[in-house]
Order: structure tokens, then sequence, then C-alpha cells
């Protein structure tokens, strides 16, 4: 429900997360995503179900990006829109 995270955000004094990929993607398209924090790990696994669904599309400008021990990657981006 993406009038009920819209309210959290309004009443949030911190950051709130969204997660699972139907609601970030409703979240996203209703422009309630600010920042992207991503970790990317050495790994690929086959299978599974989609991230997000096709039709969510954005321009990101890349805050920071940090590298770990294990070739870990974590990346900060805030969208362009």
């Amino acid at each position: 429900d993406t009038e009920a995270v819209q309210e959290l955000k309004a009443k949030a004094e911190r950051d709130i997360s969204v997660g699972g990929p139907h609601l970030a993607a409703r979240a996203i398209q209703a422009g309630l995503v600010d920042e992207f924090q991503l970790f990317i790990t050495p790994h690929v696994i086959g299978g599974g179900n989609q991230s997000l669904p096709r039709d969510v599309r954005l321009d990101l400008e890349l805050l920071a990006e940090r590298r770990f021990a294990g070739g870990v990657v974590y990346l900060r981006y805030r969208s362009k829109a």
C-alpha cells in the first residue's frame, strides 16, 4: 500500500527501509524511494524470482562506493528523477 508507505515516510524521524520486489516496485513508481543501497557479492546463482518487475526503470546517481574483503562491493545511489 503506497499510501501507507507515504504516511510512514512523512512521519518518520529516521530512514525507513522498504523490501520485497512488489512493494519496492510500487514505492519506486510512486516516487517514495530517495536512495538505493546495494551490496554486490561475487556469486551468480541462476533461477529464482526477479528483483523488480520489468516496468520499473530509473536513472541513478552514484553517491558512495566501498569495497570489502572477499570482493563484496557496497553501492549507494539516489534517483535522478
